[in-house]
């Protein structure tokens, strides 16, 4: 009869899709023991590997300073900064974890996707430069790149780069800081500093960093080579007085 051997095939065809997909979860999945197999939970928001996602809002971390990322992390798990998600996940996470955490995705070295454009009026791209790049010394503002590196990239070990990340995330971070529901190790200069901004500085200089491409290396500047302009409890002493 023709359709007497259709189950045993059936079965082979089966066999075999059912092999080939576990082989090709055996491939993608990564090495259970791993840390990049245990931060699983955190690519689920911040992209794979850390790359951001194309949502605008969640930062990307992949390379960023591992000090850095060990204090946000410490930051959520404290209370200093509030997101529930976040606050939850972390809350029974040591120290020692923590740190371990900020060194796998600090060690990323990955590309980042083309920088979107957003439309701003000549005034707002004029202020957003002045903010970035000279400060507003009146207002006891001091440049992003002071702090952050002439290529706004970030320098090691404590300080982050300003680029690559949206703008509504940007906004959301200074705008935390103005209100103290983000607050870092004291002295808190971007809490004193974000104080300082009113809300046209921060829409321009947000704007101004969404905008711009990223350089050829994205890596940190590996040390400071001058005094910050302020005292920052997040950054080593002896680094913040080079």
């Amino acid at each position: 009869m023709p359709g007497a051997f259709s189950p045993p095939w059936a079965l082979v065809v089966w066999c075999f899709l059912c092999g080939t997909l576990a082989h090709a979860q055996t491939i993608d999945r990564p090495d259970p023991a791993s840390m990049a197999a245990r931060v699983q939970a955190c690519v689920a928001c911040h992209g794979a590997q850390g790359r951001a996602t194309r949502e605008g809002y969640f930062p990307r971390i992949a390379g960023k300073p591992a000090l850095y990322q060990y204090h946000q992390l410490l930051h959520f798990r404290d209370g200093r900064r509030r997101y529930g998600a976040m606050s939850e996940l972390l809350q029974h996470l040591t120290d020692d974890y923590l740190r371990e955490i900020a060194g796998h995705f600090a060690a990323l070295d990955l590309p980042h996707p083309p920088t979107p454009s957003i439309t701003l009026t000549p005034a707002q791209r004029e202020r957003g430069e002045q903010l970035v790049r000279v400060g507003d010394a009146a207002r006891g503002i001091p440049a992003c790149a002071s702090c952050h590196g002439q290529a706004l990239v970030g320098i090691a070990p404590a300080l982050p780069g300003l680029l690559g990340l949206p703008r509504d995330y940007l906004n959301a971070q200074l705008g935390a800081w103005r209100v103290g529901t983000r607050r870092a190790f004291e002295p808190d200069c971007m809490a004193r500093i974000a104080k300082a901004l009113d809300e046209e500085d921060i829409s321009a200089v947000s704007g101004w960093l969404a905008n711009q491409p990223m350089p050829a290396s994205t890596l940190p500047e590996p040390a400071l080579t001058q005094a910050l302009p302020m005292d920052c409890g997040g950054v080593p002493a002896a680094e913040a007085r080079r």
